[in-house]
């Protein structure tokens, strides 16, 4: 796929993502960069950094508005979603409507209009989920992933991110305004795993999702790990004047909640490729001769994944992360 000359749409384009993956196409001259994404007043932000994108306001639930945002489009990134948990455990219907019906308009109006790639963005929560969010998203990559069995020109795959440092709605950022204003920082389960990805990693798994996809693929990078009491006590350094001796409050494990997160699942390894930073997740329907040999019941979790076991392991993924109050 070649994104010079190609016109780009980004659904839920004013997001942590979108931002930086249009910030980053634009530098391999494409026609057109295109955001589509519900909130104007986001938009109208975005626009005062990136004046050269076209905007469209619209919501993925509405198929019409897609049609037309869709018209010409060679490459869709779809990164419309709703992801905090408690409000999809809260109302699990509108997350259904935005992350499973939204995103089968997608894929409708995208094969419709002879898009060439069409990468969605996932979760580690889609995998074996418990709660709201994380079942809608399992549901979304069955319908990405099931899209090019019925024939067609158009390229579907996903990519299964972990936690994206810094990114809307994290609890990086959270951990950042509790520090502002003085306040301890709240955490569920000291114990708690989370991968951690930053947001340049995440831009750059869409993009070899892009360049490598065969059409079905679950698109995986491999990202190390920490408790989350470690990773409080890493903003602190960093952040507050009190350095580690900045307060913390453990609240406990909030409804739909992991204590650790599943990247690939033990019956998806056994139809995986791998390589030094990424594994592949081939569909049922086309599994390829040169799979990566895995032992039954492996799974890749952030448990076993490479831990980054202090805070001083930490501190330098958040140099690499950059500002975040764009995001927030």
């Amino acid at each position: 796929m070649n994104v010079s000359g190609s016109t780009i749409l980004i659904t839920g384009g004013t997001g942590s993502f979108g931002n930086r993956v249009a910030a980053h196409l634009l530098k391999q001259s494409p026609a057109q960069i295109r955001i589509f994404s519900r909130d104007e007043k986001k938009q109208w932000e975005m626009q005062q950094a990136f004046p050269q994108f076209q905007y469209l306001v619209g919501d993925v639930r509405e198929e019409a508005r897609l049609e037309e945002a869709m018209a010409g489009v060679d490459l869709v990134f779809h990164a419309a979603a709703l992801k905090h948990v408690p409000s999809c455990e809260k109302f699990p219907y509108e997350a259904y409507k935005t992350n499973v019906g939204g995103s089968q308009n997608a894929c409708r109006t995208a094969k419709a209009a002879g898009v060439k790639t069409f990468v969605a963005l996932s979760t580690d929560k889609a995998v074996k989920p418990l709660n709201a969010m994380g079942t809608s998203k399992a549901m979304m990559e069955k319908l990405v992933c099931s899209q090019n069995q019925s024939g067609g020109d158009t390229k579907f795959c996903c990519v299964r991110y972990g936690n994206v440092m810094g990114s809307r709605g994290s609890v990086i950022p959270l951990f950042k305004r509790q520090i502002e204003k003085n306040e301890p920082l709240t955490l569920t389960v000291p114990e708690m795993t989370r991968f951690l990805m930053t947001l340049d990693q995440s831009v750059g798994l869409v993009l070899h999702a892009m360049q490598h996809a065969l059409g079905g693929e679950i698109f995986v990078r491999k990202s190390p790990a920490c408790t989350i009491a470690n990773l409080a006590e890493a903003v602190s350094r960093k952040f507050s004047p009190q350095g580690a001796d900045h307060l913390v409050n453990v609240t406990g494990i909030r409804p739909g909640e992991k204590l650790h997160e599943t990247l690939v699942n033990e019956y998806e390894m056994q139809r995986v490729t791998e390589e030094e930073l990424f594994y592949a997740i081939h569909p049922e329907y086309r599994v390829p001769d040169h799979l990566a040999a895995q032992p039954l019941g492996t799974e890749y979790t952030s448990a076993n994944t490479r831990q980054l076991d202090s805070a001083a392991d930490i501190e330098p993924l958040l140099d690499k992360m950059g500002e975040v109050e764009l995001y927030i």
